[in-house]
This record gives structure tokens, C-alpha cells and sequence, in this order.
């Protein structure tokens, strides 16, 4: 398939791109700050109606999120809200489900409407660890199915693991081989682990999870950012900074304060890179008190959550002059 712009233009009113180490957004600056919300294809408030989706992407905008970190493989068996078997875009000989595309074709499409980007992680380590697998085949035509299909849309950028680098290589080939322009970037592994140098050069931008060491991780995931800038000479953004939550699934083991996610990032932005807020609200199913009601990770449900999103709102007092 040939790359068109005149189908691009019909369907996307937004374009994200890179220049040098930075993001743009239809040509100018674009300040990338993201949110984990892996659940929002198979959240049912999320996708009550594209109204109800605009006014909650509004309100992530009102808190300076312009970029949904969205999970394609939601199908692990940890208990993570929305989730389980069949929450999956993929059928088992690598064709799509029409159902989950279809509502992730809405979102993207909302999205596009309020300026947000979406972040689609095409595989994730989760459900590869439990032996929910695609074949080589079968994967290689999942990822050209969607490379083909959302094609026109440009607030899209692809992630290709949640924390794996299984034939990271192979499927840029794929992606780019049908689309050139697609961004593709990829979380490589574990919290610490930044991807090796040939698959780093071959992503258009960076997105590891840095070091969660619960003493000082504010500090080493910056040099850590800062790293990769200097030695790759492209955009690099921290993807699962260290959050609080459960210790069964990568969290703390120690007690942990708003303060430490606000100066973690801030020093992420003092290197030059960009941050995603990586939460717990998603992970101990619906009626624990750590997540929202809704399922959605929004302001207005927890006082600790609701101090780093007003630091977010304010994004532009802190970076008026780092970005200069």
C-alpha cells in the first residue's frame, strides 16, 4: 500500500511528528504528557458514547494529559479492572476483532476531535507470560492489519510491547514497509532496562520504564533519560515511571508520596525528555479502594492522585523556560 496524504487528511485533523528530540503537533511544539489508562478500549463508562468519551478526554486535557497510554492486550488472568479473557483486538490466527477495532477506532477518532493522542501498545508481556501468544505469523498480520487500517489516522502513535522486545526489529520492517510515517517506538523491558542500541536506533522515539528503586528513583531515572537523549539524539519519553501500588505487580516496597511522582518528573523534563503518569488504578479490580469507581483514572477520586494532576495542570509554569 502506497502512504497517501489526501486519505490522511480526511480522516485525522491532527499529525503527530518529531523534530530533533522533540514532539510537534501539526508543526508546532507539542508538550507530550501521557497517562496509563491500558483499559480504555474495554472500559464500558469510557465507550457509553463518543459525548461521554469527548467531555472525559476534555477533563484530561483540563489536567494537561494530551497523550492515553491504550493497551490492544488486556486479556492477562492478574484481575486488572475490564479485563480477562477475550479482551483482546487479536483472534487467534492474527485477524482483528471487529468489535474491540471498532471501539478503538471511535476513541482514536474522539481523540483526534480534542487534540489527544493515543499511545497503542500493540503487544504486552503480561499475557505473553501466561502463554497468550500469537504465532510469528499470525502476529506479523495483526501488525499489518492494524498498520493498514489506521493508516489515517495520525494522532496514533504505535508502541509495540508493554516491556518485551520479541521481534521488535521484524515488526518496525512491517510498519514501515506499509507506512512510513506511523511513529514506532517500544517499551523493551522491565523497569531499568532501556533497550538495546540496535533497536534504539531503529525506533522513531524512546520509551522505556526506568529504575524503580524506591529510594531515589527521581534521580537515576533522569540520568537514565537524560542517557538516551544525549546518545540517541531523539525524543524519549518515560513510560512507566515508578507509581505507587500494589508490590505484586512492580509496586513500592516502601511508602511512597505524592511528592516523589512531582519530582520525578519534573527532573525527567529537566533532561529534555517527557513523562507519562503511571498510576495504580487499575490493578486490584472494581470495589477496591485504590480504584475508580468508573474505572477511569481521572482528578476527583483520590487526594494523592489529585496532587500530582495539579502539578500537571500547571505543566506550562515549570517548562516556560526548561523548554527554551
Amino acid at each position: 500500500m502506497v502512504f497517501n496524504s489526501d486519505i490522511i487528511k480526511s480522516h485525522s485533523a491532527n499529525t503527530i511528528k518529531i523534530n530533533g528530540i522533540h514532539f510537534e503537533m501539526n508543526g508546532k511544539p507539542f508538550e507530550y504528557t501521557g497517562i496509563s489508562f491500558f483499559n480504555a478500549i474495554y472500559n464500558p463508562e469510557f465507550n457509553r458514547s463518543s459525548e461521554a468519551r469527548r467531555n472525559y478526554l476534555r477533563k484530561f486535557n483540563e489536567f494537561g494529559i494530551n497523550v492515553l497510554r491504550v493497551w490492544c492486550q488486556w486479556d492477562n488472568a492478574r484481575g486488572f479492572i475490564d479485563g480477562g479473557k477475550g479482551k483482546t483486538m487479536y483472534e487467534a490466527d492474527g485477524t482483528l476483532n471487529q468489535v474491540w477495532l471498532g471501539k478503538l477506532i471511535e476513541i482514536i477518532s474522539d481523540a483526534d476531535s480534542e487534540g489527544t493522542v493515543i499511545l497503542l501498545v500493540l503487544f504486552s508481556r503480561e499475557s505473553w507470560n501466561e502463554n497468550i501468544r500469537l504465532t510469528d505469523e499470525a502476529s506479523d498480520r495483526s501488525v499489518a492489519e492494524m498498520t493498514r487500517i489506521l493508516m489515517p489516522y495520525r494522532n496514533l502513535v504505535f508502541q509495540l510491547w508493554n516491556e518485551f522486545n520479541y521481534r521488535t526489529l521484524d515488526y518496525v520492517k512491517i510498519i514501515k514497509s506499509i507506512d512510513k510515517e506511523r511513529l514506532v517506538t517500544n517499551s523493551p523491558g522491565y523497569a531499568g532496562e532501556l533497550g538495546t542500541s540496535e533497536e534504539n536506533r531503529a525506533l522513531d522515539y524512546l520509551s522505556p520504564h526506568t529504575t524503580r528503586d524506591d529510594n531515589r528513583h527521581w534521580e537515576i531515572s533522569s540520568d537514565e533519560i537524560r542517557y538516551l537523549v544525549y546518545k540517541f539524539r531523539k525524543p524519549v519519553v518515560d513510560d512507566e515511571p515508578a507509581r505507587r501500588g500494589t508490590s505484586r505487580f512492580g509496586g513500592p516496597g516502601t511508602p511512597v508520596f505524592p511528592a516523589d511522582h512531582i519530582i520525578h518528573i519534573y527532573n525527567v523534563w529537566k533532561t529534555g525528555g517527557y513523562a507519562i503518569y503511571h498510576h495504580d488504578m487499575f490493578q486490584t479490580g472494581y470495589g477496591n479502594e485504590a480504584i475508580p469507581p468508573n474505572g477511569i483514572p481521572l482528578p476527583g477520586f483520590s487526594d494523592y492522585h489529585d496532587t500530582v494532576f495539579e502539578f500537571l495542570k500547571n505543566k506550562e509554569r515549570y517548562l516556560d523556560l526548561l523548554r527554551r
